[in-house]
């Protein structure tokens, strides 16, 4: 049975490779450039230099009262009403933080952003990153990252944080390798980008759609599989950045978009894209 277990998932596995092989070799299909073309119509006067640093996302400061350290880069909690902070703010002030080594506040900075008015008092927001930051390896788990990072890559840096922290899962640990990669370049390869559960969905929807019309995965479960709704793989991940980024490089030649399109662009535009229908 072990043994029958084992051709399953190694049969699986082909199939999974096969499917990204066929999406490298074609990364957006049609469908989907129209949409990000209908957003970009929409959004691009706000982005001008084809970056999504000036994306702001609004918090309420006053319910995260609890969380310490707290960033000077975000408004103070005992600030009335709601606050913004940008990208573009976010990733200056994790430079900030990573330089004196803050290593938990340069979390705290991209886990409120990344939460922005979802976080409450006593929901997930404010009490899973309490629980977070009372982990005792959670500064030797940061710190990994950011070495990792520096000195290999960001599939590796993804790997030293995977399953480490109770509680931090990747759609928040990739945002803070997010910002973490824009104020150090890794040694070797593609920035870190932020992976979630609407960007999974995004590239289940595509990869089901290259499957069907290869004949490798003609019923979608191989694509639901690989990219489910959380806890990717280290592998996945990689095999992730690497579609982005020859995804980016396929939009740059579509008219009307920037020349360089920075692959974070891309993810903020896929995020935010209406959907589109498979084929058409």
């Amino acid at each position: 049975m072990n043994e029958q277990n084992g051709q399953d998932r190694q049969g699986r596995q082909e199939r999974a490779d096969a499917v990204d092989r066929e999406m490298a070799a074609r990364p957006l299909p049609a469908p989907v450039v129209r949409a990000l073309g209908r957003w970009w119509e929409t959004n691009a006067s706000a982005y001008p230099d084809g970056t999504p640093g000036a994306h702001s996302v609004r918090y309420t400061p006053s319910r995260w009262a609890q969380i310490t350290p707290w960033p000077s880069t975000l408004a103070s909690t005992s600030a009335d009403g709601d606050a913004a902070v940008s990208r573009a703010e976010v990733a200056s002030g994790v430079a900030d933080a990573l330089q004196r080594e803050a290593f938990r506040e340069a979390l705290v900075t991209t886990y409120v952003w990344g939460k922005g008015k979802r976080g409450t008092p006593g929901g997930s927001g404010p009490a899973a990153l309490h629980k977070i930051l009372a982990f005792d390896g959670l500064d030797a788990a940061l710190a990994a990252a950011v070495t990792a990072l520096h000195e290999h890559g960001a599939p590796q840096a993804y790997a030293a944080l995977y399953r480490q922290v109770p509680g931090l899962g990747p759609a928040f640990f990739t945002k803070f390798l997010y910002f973490t990669g824009l104020a150090r370049r890794p040694a070797h390869g593609a920035r870190p980008l932020i992976l979630d559960r609407v960007l999974a969905r995004r590239l289940r929807r595509m990869a089901a759609a290259v499957g069907c019309e290869s004949g490798h995965d003609v019923d979608g479960s191989i694509a639901a599989w690989v990219w489910s709704d959380s806890n990717w793989t280290p592998h996945r991940y990689q095999v992730y950045l690497s579609f982005m980024h020859a995804a980016a490089n396929q939009l740059a030649a579509v008219e009307g978009w920037p020349s360089e399109v920075a692959p974070d662009l891309l993810e903020y535009a896929l995020f935010n894209a209406a959907t589109w229908k498979t084929s058409g």
